[in-house]
This record gives structure tokens, C-alpha cells and sequence, in this order.
């Protein structure tokens, strides 16, 4: 079985390499936290001179490994302090917080909105108390269609995807969801932001994936 995710999570890279080119590697900054970091292929995309620590989130340790491995290869090591592994879930902000001991100035996730638990508290939580201001949030995620015809079809599909692929939503708005965080005061806690689609997609398939870059106020 784990060479079975091992294939699927390269399959997946090499799949959303352009997307995570355009997004993660001109962006990225500082301290980056990446959300259910899978393998750590993240890591091959962060442009060292600008990432001073990769902090790679991933709740299941037998993926750390790979982490690890990968990270080395993209000069995130341990022993510098320019890499460090958390074995908790996005959900976990105040362990997250407690374990970092400082806001990050960027988050990313890629894939992963789509199975993290109580999706819009956890957004808002970690946009909140994660992001330090003037921070990003950079995501690549498939969502719910906004064509009905396919929003259907997701929604069929939705609960025998999410029993094969380890809880895996198909018919989240995550990228709405990302949109509507507001902090205590009722306001966006966004200052500013950008969202687009995958190149040459079809309008019809059912992973509709939007890709986003927002900035925190």
C-alpha cells in the first residue's frame, strides 16, 4: 500500500508541476507551513533564497520519511533548523502554533482542503491565528464545479470517493470557503487576493481544480 501512495503522489506532482511552478516557487516566503504535506514534493518548489524554513504538516508518520528525504534534497535539513516535521492536522492550530512558537508568512496547500475535518473552521483558524499579517495563503485545490450539471455528479460521487481516498472530498468549495474568513471585528481578514483555473481544464471534468494566492491584511 505504500508503494501504491508512493505512485500516486509522484502521478500527482508531476501532474500540477506547472500550477505549483506559477504559484509556489514566485511566491513563497519566510517561514512556510505546508498543509498535509504528503511526500514533500512542496519542497522542490520553494526557492531557497527566499524560504528561510519549511515546516512540512503531515498527520500521517509514515509519510515523514519521504518528508524528510525530500526536503534534504531541496536543502531543508533538521540539523539547520530550516526544517521541521509536525505529525498534526491542519485542524490543530494551537499545537501547530505552540510547536513553531511564531506565525508563518506563508501557508500552502495543495490537495488538501479536501479532506482536512470541519473545513471552514479550520480555515478560518489557521488564516487566523496561523498566518502573521502581510502573510500568504497559497493554494491548488480541486473543488465543487460551478456548473450544476457536474456540481451533480460530484456530489453522487462524493461519498464513495471520499472511503477510497482517506477522506477526500469531491464537492467542497473550498476555494469559497478560503474567500469568506473574516476575522472578530466581521471583516475579511484578506487584503488581497487572486484566483484562477488549471490551463486548458475541461469545464466538465469533476476534479474543477482553482488555484489562489491571498494576502493577509
Amino acid at each position: 500500500m505504500a508503494h501504491v501512495w508512493a505512485e500516486f503522489a509522484k502521478f500527482t506532482d508531476e501532474n500540477g508541476r506547472p500550477v505549483k511552478q506559477g504559484l509556489i516557487t514566485p511566491y513563497a516566503s519566510g517561514v512556510v507551513l505546508d498543509l498535509g504535506a504528503g511526500h514533500g514534493h512542496t519542497a522542490f518548489y520553494l526557492d531557497h533564497g527566499k524560504v528561510t524554513r519549511y515546516i512540512a504538516l503531515e498527520p500521517n508518520t509514515l509519510m515523514h520519511p519521504q518528508i524528510r528525504e525530500n526536503a534534504n534534497k531541496a536543502g531543508y535539513t533538521e540539523s539547520d533548523g530550516t526544517l521541521l516535521v509536525l505529525a498534526c492536522g491542519a485542524q490543530d492550530t494551537e499545537e501547530i502554533l505552540s510547536a513553531i512558537g511564531t506565525q508563518v508568512d506563508t501557508l500552502i496547500s495543495v490537495l488538501t482542503l479536501c479532506s482536512i475535518p470541519e473545513p471552514q473552521k479550520t480555515i478560518s483558524s489557521m488564516a487566523n491565528n496561523l498566518l502573521k499579517s502581510g502573510g500568504q495563503f497559497l493554494f491548488y485545490e480541486h473543488v465543487l464545479s460551478h456548473r450544476r450539471d457536474v456540481a451533480r455528479w460530484q456530489r453522487i460521487w462524493a461519498p464513495f470517493w471520499q472511503i477510497v481516498f482517506d477522506g477526500c472530498r469531491l464537492d467542497r468549495p473550498s476555494h469559497l470557503w478560503v474567500e469568506e474568513v473574516i476575522r472578530e471585528d466581521g471583516e475579511s481578514v484578506w487584503n488581497d487576493r487572486r484566483v484562477w483555473g488549471k490551463e486548458e481544464e475541461d469545464e466538465e471534468n469533476l476534479f474543477w481544480h482553482r488555484t489562489g494566492r491571498y494576502v493577509k491584511r
